[in-house]
């Protein structure tokens, strides 16, 4: 393969170019990719980090983020007396608006019962609320506004006192802030009012047959957290999957026409050389090797690049705006470097016509 090699580093600049076109290419799959896990990540993560396995809902819905949702009176204590169920944990849920230093944002309120969970899993300064109007406030959310424990957010009329700080509540369409359910209840005029019921089951206890008992009462629907789950990224997220996912398409179609075109650019320059070779015995499987090593190395190298790029322009964006999480492991590193061989295979293509339809005679007459 020394007359790849010597191909490839004949111009350098050629070949920098191939490789930086291919790991650009690289990073932004990667960075597409990351984002959309990132998305799914945030869509779920308030039942990812909830209490318990069952999620019991009003009638008919099968979202926690996407529809509002009222259970039955008594609701909470007909579950407790279900065979299997361990603990219930009832949260009272809504979309709110605040008006933070004159700008809308989005945010979703959380009124739980903290002696039985369902509120911030992650506190990273001050407590959870234990008095009346008090509230755990989304730490990225308070940076933006300049936020801190102690001052006081209008929710709905009220003023609320920040005592905690929250991680990992935030995404790029919401984030999460946490009241007392008496307080929500008194914000909501819906004394006694619950929105969905977490249920932890025993050890051993059939979930299918709780699930069957639950549905048995009239006006709810349980279902699973993993169907819940399920449901608020089938909900919110296929709206972006479909043109990330057609972005990394054509990420993947742009790094293959760059090592493409600057391959055949080779090949088309060295058709005397690929001639003399074939006159004097030398077979087309030969110099197909040779284009394709040229392009394997240019789309690995580029592939490899590509990869410490993404790491570090996805620090780089979580850190300016961490409202976006940004997720990639060494899965898809391999998913990338594959990519990066789909690339050089695909790339390979005309120049290998070229090469065989290369006939030694004609190269001798130019």
């Amino acid at each position: 393969m020394s007359l790849a090699r010597r191909n490839l580093f004949q111009d350098k600049t050629r070949l920098t170019l191939s490789i930086v076109g291919v790991a650009l290419a690289v990073m932004l799959i990667l960075i597409l990719k990351g984002f959309l896990a990132g998305m799914n990540s945030q869509i779920t993560g308030y039942l990812d980090h909830s209490p318990g396995l069952i999620v019991v809902a009003e009638e008919d819905v099968v979202n926690l983020l996407g529809a509002t949702s009222l259970l039955p009176a008594g609701m909470e204590q007909k579950a407790e007396t279900v065979r299997g169920v361990e603990d219930v944990a009832p949260i009272l849920s809504q979309f709110v608006i605040l008006d933070l230093h004159g700008k809308k944002q989005p945010t979703y309120m959380i009124g739980y019962e903290p002696r039985k969970g369902g509120g911030p899993w992650k506190l990273i300064a001050g407590h959870e609320p234990a008095s009346k109007w008090e509230m755990v406030f989304d730490r990225v959310l308070a940076d933006r506004h300049g936020l801190k424990i102690g001052d006081e957010v209008e929710v709905m009329g009220k003023d609320f006192t920040i005592v905690g700080l929250s991680s990992g509540t935030t995404s790029w369409m919401t984030s999460f802030f946490f009241i007392r359910k008496q307080d929500a209840e008194r914000l909501l005029l819906a004394p006694e009012a619950t929105s969905f019921l977490l249920l932890t089951t025993k050890d051993g206890a059939d979930t299918d047959r709780i699930l069957e008992r639950l549905n048995d009462y009239s006006g709810v629907n349980a279902l699973t957290k993993k169907e819940m789950s399920a449901n608020d990224i089938k909900l919110f997220a296929k709206v972006f999957s479909a043109p990330l996912r057609l972005m990394v398409g054509i990420s993947f179609l742009v790094g293959s026409m760059i090592v493409g075109l600057i391959i055949y650019t080779a090949t088309i320059e060295r058709q005397r050389e690929y001639g003399v070779i074939k006159a004097i015995g030398g077979k087309n499987r030969f110099l197909y090797q040779v284009v394709l090593t040229q392009a394997l190395f240019a789309s690995v190298a580029g592939s490899l690049l590509g990869i410490l790029l993404a790491n570090a322009t996805a620090q780089w964006i979580m850190s300016a705006r961490p409202q976006f999480l940004i997720v990639f492991d060494l899965v898809d590193g391999g998913q990338a470097l594959l990519a990066g061989v789909g690339m050089a295979l695909l790339a390979a293509i005309f120049p290998t016509r070229v090469v065989a339809n290369l006939a030694p005679a004609e190269v001798f007459r130019k």
